[in-house]
């Protein structure tokens, strides 16, 4: 049988004589087929989902039918930040006042108490009490205002910078903000977007999507994936010399998939290249909760933009967030929030027809923004629960990274930077001549064909570093740090084994 990825391969590779046997057959004429199918789609690549999670799906199934036919006992995710499918369990605050919020009768019934916390039925009260007509119901386009507003006070607390409801748009997820914000900015196939590399495959996903020009720039792996402005100068100069607009700069802070976080003296380098380029400052801000390098908090570029006064003049600033992320880890709940700085009204209102097309975003997904920007305070009756279920996780997360990293380093040919943030590591590994010969005897990328190896072997899962389009005649791979603590010493143990057999088949 056929492997599924290899059928999407064949089915986007299809030869011009296949085609045409095809076109000449006796069967009817289809609306849609792979020939007639949107270019843009078929070009648009997203590594985080791709080959390898395809055959690790493949993998899963034989292991539930046909126990014991694969050498390995446990299909392990490491290929995407998804923190509960790996068995980090959901704060219980959040979930009693969604679960209140599902269902409100329980409100009423007796013996509530003795189920759910005073604070998350006083707090579910508050959201009903503003949204009257349900969860189940469609909410204001831009999001319930009762959660907006509290994104606003979450941000004038976190910057000292004032901020209100009518900037903030509530979204499912990060994603989908940066897709609207794309959709606004960009106005055909002469507009670009400067995006680090490497980069998260969303940016590059979106803009092939839209048919626009990704404009790189190479972040500096030896200093620590730094960003050089003169490397964002460089690109942003040979991008206006083809002709293309650089229409906005896009900043991961902290990184994906490089684990880094900016100092703030680079971020206000960048504040000011984009005030004075007019490019619109992208800030994905979605791990500013996963801080590792206590010599690097998070500071976010509202902050530091704040900070610059007069130099920032003029900028204009999208920021983004999500529940996904931080400790929550509320992937499936799809929610997220931008916040609009520097823009005028009229844009604004752009903005709002664009987002109305879809009615709303997920109400669920809305509280849940709530839950995480205005969490139980001192004095609540959850908060020594709430507080002790944070540490646990990031503190966990911590070690994970340092022992994870540690690891890596001790791999031949391999190098990795410390995990400032988020939630991976991103190491730089050698392949030897053998491998890379293999591998394009495959027809994949020698990362791709070692990544494949890995799982094949060990059930782990990474994403090839050049789903990330990484530097040219680099080699890396992505893996999260995310598997429970009881677990990384195992992993560590399975890619140490792995790579060693490897080295010895392939190397000199």
């Amino acid at each position: 049988m056929l492997r599924l990825a290899t059928l999407l391969s064949a089915l986007c590779t299809a030869s011009a004589a296949q085609i045409a046997a095809r076109r000449d057959s006796s069967a009817p004429p289809s609306a849609l087929t792979i020939e007639t199918v949107n270019p843009a789609v078929i070009g648009a690549q997203y590594a985080v989902r791709g080959e390898l999670v395809l055959r690790a799906a493949e993998m899963q199934k034989q292991m539930n039918e046909q126990p014991g036919s694969i050498g390995i006992k446990k299909i392990l995710a490491c290929n995407i930040g998804n923190p509960q499918a790996v068995g980090q369990q959901p704060l219980s605050f959040g979930r009693q006042v969604q679960a209140l919020l599902v269902c409100p009768a329980l409100l009423d019934m007796p013996g509530v108490e003795k189920l759910f916390a005073p604070d998350a039925m006083a707090r579910a009260r508050e959201y009903l009490a503003a949204i009257p007509e349900g969860v189940g119901a469609y909410s204001e386009s831009q999001g319930v205002a009762i959660v907006r507003q509290q994104v606003a006070d979450f941000i004038t607390a976190r910057d000292g910078v004032a901020a209100v409801k009518e900037d903030i748009f509530l979204t499912d997820g990060a994603s989908k903000g940066v897709e609207f914000l794309l959709k606004l900015l960009l106005r055909g196939s002469d507009d670009g977007v400067l995006v680090p590399i490497p980069q998260y495959p969303l940016y590059s996903a979106a803009l092939a999507l839209s048919q626009a020009e990704l404009l790189p720039y190479e972040l500096d792996e030896a200093d620590g994936w730094s960003m050089p402005v003169a490397e964002i100068e460089r690109s942003l100069a040979e991008a206006r010399a083809r002709g293309v607009a650089p229409r906005a700069l896009v900043v991961i802070n902290p990184g994906n998939p490089t684990g880094n976080c900016l100092p703030r003296s680079n971020m206000a380098d960048l504040v000011r290249l984009c005030a004075r380029e007019q490019l619109v400052l992208m800030a994905d801000e979605v791990y500013q909760e996963n801080v590792y390098d206590d010599a690097r908090p998070f500071v976010s570029f509202k902050r530091v933009a704040s900070e610059l006064g007069a130099e920032a003049a003029g900028l204009q600033l999208v920021s983004f967030h999500s529940v996904s992320k931080g400790f929550l880890g509320e992937c499936g709940m799809r929610g997220g929030y931008f916040e609009l700085s520097g823009f005028d009204a009229e844009v604004r209102a752009q903005l709002l027809k664009l987002v109305s097309i879809g009615l709303c975003s997920n109400v669920m997904g809305q509280i849940a923004v709530g839950l995480m920007v205005k969490p139980p305070r001192p004095g609540d009756a959850s908060h020594a629960t709430y507080s002790a279920e944070r540490d646990a996780i990031l503190s966990s997360l911590r070690r994970r990274a340092s022992k994870l990293v540690a690891g890596l380093n001790a791999l031949e040919g391999v190098t990795c930077n410390e995990a400032q943030g988020a939630m991976y590591a991103f190491p730089s590994i050698t392949l030897p001549p053998k491998a890379q010969a293999a591998a394009e005897a495959q027809g994949r990328a020698p990362d791709t064909f070692y990544a494949l190896a890995l799982l094949e072997a060990t059930g782990i899962v990474v994403v090839p570093g050049s789903g990330f389009r990484q530097k040219e005649g680099t080699w890396h791979f992505r893996t999260t740090f995310l598997p429970p603590e009881a677990d990384m010493d195992s992993v560590i143990e399975q890619m140490g084994a792995f790579h060693s057999g490897f080295m010895a088949q392939y190397g000199a």
